[in-house]
């Protein structure tokens, strides 16, 4: 099993999850992506699609509505929750071994990014928004 990727920017749940997509390091991902978007609030659906696809993964995004919610579980999906009370900007996981890679996953219990740590979930934390499937 590979490990996760923990976040190091507070809304660098994306960069971790094309770190892991990507099998490099978040410092790696935060390169390649340029400093703009380590420093920014968000990762643009299209924007994210088109980085994975630059760094030669095939990717393709669709927004999820109740005919897509079952073809989300394909190892390798990136999925974008909606945004809550918990996820104010929404949060990226990416799908791995049957599980969902949260490159946060104690948050919002600890909502200091320096206490920050990474692991593996069953279930979402929320609700589908948008998918980035890989192969297309």
């Amino acid at each position: 099993m590979r490990e996760s990727i923990t976040q190091e920017f507070e809304y660098g749940c994306g960069i971790a999850c094309y770190a892991f997509a990507l099998h490099i390091s978040y410092q790696q991902a935060a390169v390649l992506l340029g400093p703009k978007q380590a420093l920014s609030n968000r990762f643009w659906i299209k924007d994210f699609t088109a980085a994975l696809n630059d760094a030669g993964l095939k990717y393709y995004s669709k927004h999820i509505n109740d005919k897509l919610r079952r073809s989300i579980y394909e190892d390798g999906t990136i999925v974008l929750i909606d945004r809550s009370k918990k996820y104010s900007s929404g949060h990226y996981l990416i799908r791995y071994n049957s599980q969902w890679m949260d490159p946060w996953i104690n948050l919002p219990f600890d909502n200091n990014i320096n206490n920050a740590r990474s692991g593996f979930r069953k279930k979402l934390p929320g609700i589908p928004m948008y998918a980035l499937y890989p192969g297309k």
